[in-house]
């Protein structure tokens, strides 16, 4: 079956483990819910996958294509990490064009969310802005996974609707892992829920399981 599937990653600092033996897979159709207190490892979990930063060990396939680092990933993974990545002093339409195919591009620019900053430069924009923009050019890419951490950071509540509709729209020809400071934004769109619990990764079948990992207080 095709699906990206991560399995026996090991990752420590400073001789603590942070990760140890963990295992997420993820299908074409899926959006899996990556849960977790703030310093457990979702982050680092979501870069390991990407390649962006090592790990003691780890294994990452995406169909039937090992993948051994960052240079591995074309038009497969693609990850939006917590930090604004937009260039400062370039036109968000030319960024647009720059990181999308035409058809993509024509499509992030005419979105209702975006039009009204093309012509402006990236430093130009608070950091919520920038934020729907990554979004759009991320969730929007060719790659066959998203990798998504802290997506809604910033964003107005009437945005973080529409952009559930939009990961919601992509997952029937994508997978999705995605991390969010408030689990209700990623239950609310998650058709799998996974915690990182204890260095592993645990299948979260209902909100009392949250409450039994200390996750969410009774």
């Amino acid at each position: 079956m095709k699906k990206m599937h991560v399995d026996s990653v090991l990752k420590s600092y400073n001789n603590r483990q942070i990760l140890s033996d963990v295992f997420i897979s993820c299908e074409k159709g899926e959006i899996i819910g990556l849960l977790g207190r703030n310093g457990i490892g979702k982050s680092t979990l979501l870069k390991i996958i990407f390649g962006s930063i090592k790990a003691e060990n780890k294994f990452v396939k995406v169909d039937n294509k090992y993948i051994k680092g960052i240079f591995y990933n074309r038009n497969l993974i693609k990850y939006l990490p917590q930090n604004n990545f937009l260039p400062n002093h370039i036109k968000i339409k030319t960024i647009i064009k720059l990181f999308c195919d035409k058809k993509n591009a024509t499509i992030i620019s005419n979105n209702h969310l975006i039009k009204q900053f093309l012509d402006k430069k990236s430093n130009q924009l608070s950091g919520g802005e920038k934020r729907i923009i990554e979004i759009f050019l991320i969730v929007l890419s060719n790659a066959k996974y998203i990798l998504i951490d802290e997506p809604f950071n910033g964003v107005a509540p009437i945005h973080k609707e529409e952009i559930k509709k939009l990961i919601i729209e992509q997952s029937e020809n994508k997978g999705f892992i995605i991390t969010d400071h408030d689990y209700r934004n990623i239950l609310d769109i998650a058709t799998r829920t996974v915690i990182i619990y204890d260095g592993g990764t645990k299948e979260i079948k209902n909100n009392e399981e949250l409450i039994q990992y200390g996750y969410i207080p009774e």
